[in-house]
């Protein structure tokens, strides 16, 4: 009975720390905005949310059956932040610059504020979720 009173919970707090995550690389982002030649990195929050509750099937998976389109290209490694095993995308390179570096300023910090606004609705929903089970345990 607990447990499913609790299943909402576990999936909000999967979503947190995937937003979370996010926070850090849009941050990443912005921060080497004026650095040669880096190339800016987003999460897939679709695909980091399957992962993280175990639906391996994601949509982009499913769609590609492989990690590469032809038997003779190198799969892409990236690096892997706190989210366990969820690779980071490239995000599409809007503005093209003479110094390699696709950061686009205006699109980042819409997101930043974006996955904000998210994760803190995220932590509403949880604080209310708990606030609900508490008064239904004191009996109000």
């Amino acid at each position: 009975m607990f447990a499913q009173m609790t299943n909402s919970l576990d999936f909000h707090s999967k979503a947190l720390v995937v937003r979370a995550e996010r926070q850090r690389v849009i941050a990443s982002n912005i921060a080497n905005a004026d650095t040669p030649g880096y190339v800016a990195r987003d999460v897939n929050f679709r695909e980091a949310m399957a992962n993280a509750t175990g639906n391996s099937a994601s949509p982009v998976a499913a769609r590609m059956g492989s990690s590469t389109s032809n038997s003779k290209h190198i799969p892409l490694t990236s690096s892997t932040g706190e989210l366990g095993g969820n690779p980071l995308a490239y995000a599409p390179q809007t503005q093209p610059s003479m110094d390699g570096n696709s950061v686009d300023l205006d699109r980042e910090r819409s997101n930043f504020v974006d996955n904000a606004v998210r994760y803190e609705s995220t932590l509403r929903f949880i604080n209310g979720h708990a606030k609900t089970i508490l008064s239904a345990i004191q009996g109000q």
